[in-house]
């Protein structure tokens, strides 16, 4: 059962409670019923109610389930960066003690796709479909030019005086993109991503990102289930102070290659290419997009449930026919033994 307390040294979430695992608080808000239910995996520096907007438009047609990995937003700290494994790990505990049957569909958006990919590899069985937002791949530095490699990524954290200068502009982008949030949220997680300790925890978790790659490659492809993967390829205008154009172009071209292959080496793979948003801004940009891949994953991953059921159908007739042709072959061997 979800516990709504929270300790005095920990912000209380404006919405959502708290499922115990191994001793530790982990926030969580689910909504809808049904299944297969769906779940969201943040992105770095994200938390789970950065996505409610779009969970509760899925959750008109079925389960929906965000949350915050520990050591980020509502959940109790931990040290960062963590293994994918114990990510995936974590969230299948969780989902378990929540009472949320298995399988479910896998939203990661940006570094939740390692975790996701991580938690396919662990438990294949579990995993109906995923919804690929504009996320991470184990194989991203053979898609991205040099600048933009994970190593180089993980050294693009701003320090604490960079941080210091960007707080009026971050504010006030936060408060634009959760505009439209019940007031009580928005006012809630402006103040909380405002915070050191949130600011600490999203660079932390960029930190090691070439090691969850590499963690990634030892273990096996994705499973083939469905899968819809959103390429955002629109304009941010906080890259250019980042990266050269050149670079946002190479990297833009590398993330519809790469997510093509992705989706080419699956039975019900589909790549949907997003021109007119950005990578931070997608679910609040686009939540028909992010909605209608979430739907159209769901309604694959049922079709391909049923044709799996009359597969084992087909099989158990044939197997059945093979016994009584067996049977009426024993009674011919009978018949002609008789004297």
């Amino acid at each position: 059962m979800t516990n709504n307390s929270t300790s005095s040294a920990r912000l209380a979430p404006p919405i959502g409670g708290f499922q115990e695992i191994e001793g530790r608080h982990i926030f969580v808000h689910r909504s809808g019923s049904g299944g297969p239910a769906v779940v969201f995996l943040p992105g770095a520096g994200a938390v789970g109610l950065d996505y409610l907007g779009v969970q509760q438009e899925v959750a008109q047609f079925t389960t929906a389930v965000v949350y915050d990995r520990g050591g980020t937003g509502y959940s109790d700290p931990l040290p960062l960066p963590r293994t994918a494994a114990a990510v995936a790990t974590e969230l299948r505990e969780l989902l378990r003690a929540q009472d949320i049957a298995a399988p479910y569909v896998l939203v990661p958006h940006s570094l939740g796709g390692f975790y996701a990919h991580r938690f396919a590899q662990l438990y294949p069985q579990d995993v109906a479909g995923l919804v690929w937002l504009d996320a991470l791949h184990r194989d991203w530095d053979a898609f991205m030019p040099p600048a933009a490699s994970l190593a180089a990524i993980e050294q693009m954290a701003p320090d604490r005086e960079q941080l210091e200068q960007m707080r009026p502009a971050l504010r006030e982008m936060r408060t634009e993109l959760l505009a439209d949030y019940p007031e009580h949220v928005r006012q809630a997680l402006v103040e909380a991503k405002a915070s050191d300790e949130w600011t600490r925890a999203g660079i932390a978790e960029r930190t090691g990102l070439a090691g969850l790659a590499t963690e990634l490659r030892a273990g096996p492809n994705l499973p083939d289930v469905p899968v819809v993967a959103l390429s955002v390829v629109g304009t941010d205008p906080s890259q250019p102070a980042l990266t050269s154009e050149r670079t946002v172009q190479e990297m833009n071209d590398g993330k519809r290659r790469m997510d093509a292959a992705l989706v080419s080496a699956l039975s019900y793979g589909e790549q949907r290419v997003i021109s007119d948003t950005s990578h931070h801004r997608l679910c609040f940009d686009r939540p028909d997009a992010v909605v209608q891949a979430v739907r159209d994953v769901v309604e694959r991953a049922g079709l391909a449930h049923l044709a799996h059921l009359a597969h084992l159908a087909h099989l158990a007739h044939l197997a059945h026919l093979a016994h009584l042709a067996h049977l009426a072959h024993l009674a011919h061997l009978a018949h002609r033994a008789r004297p």
